[in-house]
């Protein structure tokens, strides 16, 4: 048997083009680039300010996950080349990773085995430098409201009230509530705060929905951060610190211009949370994609209840954009996990669980066919460790209810391995759709609430702590009630009970904090525990990374 190489391996042995040959591929002349060393750079994107964004756009989503991830971004990297192999001029947009899953336990986010993007070091790591210029901004703004206090307090912020967290991008649970301010009067007043990652910022849900420069000020500007003695709210824009934020984010905005293993083009660009915030990469990224290419392939992060749902409903409401075609991954293995199986015996063939988990999968299916009214295709993520016999029974019992299937092997065989889903994806895209979002926005908080809950969790309905109930009419009375809502809940099950797997029934969903994200647009309404400040497991991936003499990084992946 062949030795597995890891991930780290095949992307150090890969031949990567000059970033200035792969920008040719899509029209991308050497001085609309900005370079950040001979593999990567930034892309002027107020050159292509007059283009149509004519391409058609298709996202990629999955099933619920297993704790260890299950290959959607391999999907989308393996099916842009493979639409690349078949002809089709074809751009990728991804999100950056976070630091955090990178030290943490569910690795980086530039794609597994022979689906890459490169280089994959850089891309885990600190890669063009976005995510510190976020920090940095996010962390502006909380000094300039602490000095703000300080100076005089002409405000009115009441210490108590403020919303506004400091951030880090790593995963420290120590973190999460602190008391700052300590010593004496030149130290600032003592107040407790606390830290979220930087990924959950709304610093970076603002910087990836803003549509350009402008945009992006206007959304920092309206950004609530605290509220006076008298319960009116404070902004950004109050404290005058939306010019100094722009300005450390002025390029950061423009989309970071990779490649995959294959040399197709590929955006690398924002990540907010997908069980936080949005979970999408940058507006900038996917328009100026499909203004250079004819099909755009995207991805929106964890199961398609949270992030599809989040990307119809916040990000193409918020943009005009509407995707051609949807591509649901599945795996066996994930099929197994949401039958209860342990995560050590998902390797073991079982088509009894793999036959008790498939209605989780097709309850995703119906949801992006009858709810967002989107065509829709499954993409059969295999493993090594699948039996065909298990494959084969996912194809046929999704062929008995008509659904869409294709089996992807990107992972093994690159793009050639994703041919047979590129040429379903161009037939999908082909045909006319009625694509329609879960709620009017400018029905209630607790309709949209509703219909997020019944039509796509299939809940019986939604529940109100008293504080969240407190929060939405404060929220209705502050000219806040028309927003989209963002639901943080968590991404292993349909419920706000990451122990309920499969297609649950009978049980409704408890929103405990409703908050307004008012730059970048929406309500988040938290559900269950999701933290925005996750902590490192018992043996954290970063025990496993290392550096040779030569400056060559290992264990990463």
């Amino acid at each position: 048997m062949a030795e597995i190489k890891s991930d780290i391996e095949i992307a150090q042995a890969a031949t990567m083009l000059p970033i200035s040959e792969v920008a040719a591929k899509v029209g991308l002349s050497d001085d609309m680039l900005e370079h950040y060393g001979k593999y990567k750079a930034k892309v002027d994107i107020h050159s292509l300010r007059d283009r149509p964004a004519s391409a058609k756009l298709i996202l990629v989503t999955a099933i619920n996950p297993t704790p260890a991830g299950e290959g959607k971004t391999t999907t989308s990297v393996g099916l842009a080349d493979g639409l690349n192999r078949i002809g089709k001029k074809t751009m990728l947009c991804l999100r950056e990773p976070s630091l955090g899953p990178v030290f943490g336990v569910k690795g980086g986010a530039a794609g597994g085995g022979y689906a890459q993007v490169v280089p994959m070091e850089d891309i885990n790591l600190h890669f063009t430098g976005d995510f510190h210029a976020i920090g940095a901004a996010n962390n502006l703004l909380a000094a300039m409201i602490d000095n703000h206090i300080k100076q005089g307090n002409a405000l009115n912020i009441d210490p108590r009230r403020i919303t506004w967290r400091r951030c880090v991008d790593m995963n420290d649970r120590q973190l999460r509530n602190v008391v700052d301010g300590l010593g004496g009067i030149a130290d600032g007043m003592p107040r407790q705060d606390g830290f979220d990652i930087t990924v959950a910022s709304e610093v970076m849900a603002v910087f990836c929905l803003a549509a350009d420069l402008a945009d992006l000020k206007a959304r920092l500007a309206r950004m609530v951060v605290a509220y006076t003695y008298d319960r009116a709210p404070v902004t950004c824009g109050d404290l005058k610190a939306q010019g100094a934020m722009t300005a450390l984010l002025k390029d950061a905005i423009k989309p970071n211009l990779v490649q995959t293993l294959e040399n197709n083009p590929a955006f690398v660009h924002g990540g907010p949370f997908a069980n936080i915030a949005h979970g999408c990469n940058s507006v900038e990224a996917t328009t100026t994609a499909m203004k250079l290419a004819d099909y755009v392939v995207t991805e929106a992060g964890f199961g398609a209840d949270l992030g599809a749902e989040k990307f119809l409903d916040i990000k193409c409401r918020m943009t005009g954009l509407k995707p051609s075609a949807v591509v649901l991954v599945a795996t066996v293995r994930a099929l197994k996990h949401n039958a209860g199986v342990a995560k050590a015996d998902l390797g073991t063939e079982n088509l009894a669980a793999v036959e008790v988990g498939l209605p989780n999968l097709l309850q995703h299916v119906s949801n992006i066919q009858d709810v967002f009214k989107l065509p829709v295709v499954v993409a059969i993520n295999a493993f090594p460790t699948d039996t065909k016999a298990e494959l084969d029974l996912v194809e046929a019992k999704c062929k008995e209810l008509g659904v869409n299937v294709a089996l992807s092997e990107v992972w093994a065989k690159g793009g050639a391995g994703g041919e047979a889903l590129a040429d379903e994806v161009v037939r999908l895209c082909d045909q006319p759709n009625g694509f329609s979002f879960s709620y009017d926005a400018d029905a209630p908080i607790m309709d949209k609430l509703e219909a997020i809950a019944t039509k796509v969790y299939h809940a019986d309905g939604v529940d109100l702590t008293s504080n969240a109930a407190k929060q939405l009419k404060e929220l209705t009375d502050q000219g806040f009630g028309k927003l989209p809502i963002c639901m943080a809940k968590t991404q292993y099950s349909f419920t706000d009970d990451q122990t309920k797997l499969g297609a649950p029934r009978g049980f409704r969903i408890t929103v405990r904090n409703l908050k307004v994200s008012a730059g970048a647009g929406f309500i988040v309404a938290l559900t269950g525990d999701i933290m925005t400040m996750p902590g490192l497991p018992k043996v954290p991936a970063a025990e496993k990374i290392d550096v040779t003499e030569d400056g060559r990084i290992v264990g990463l992946f």
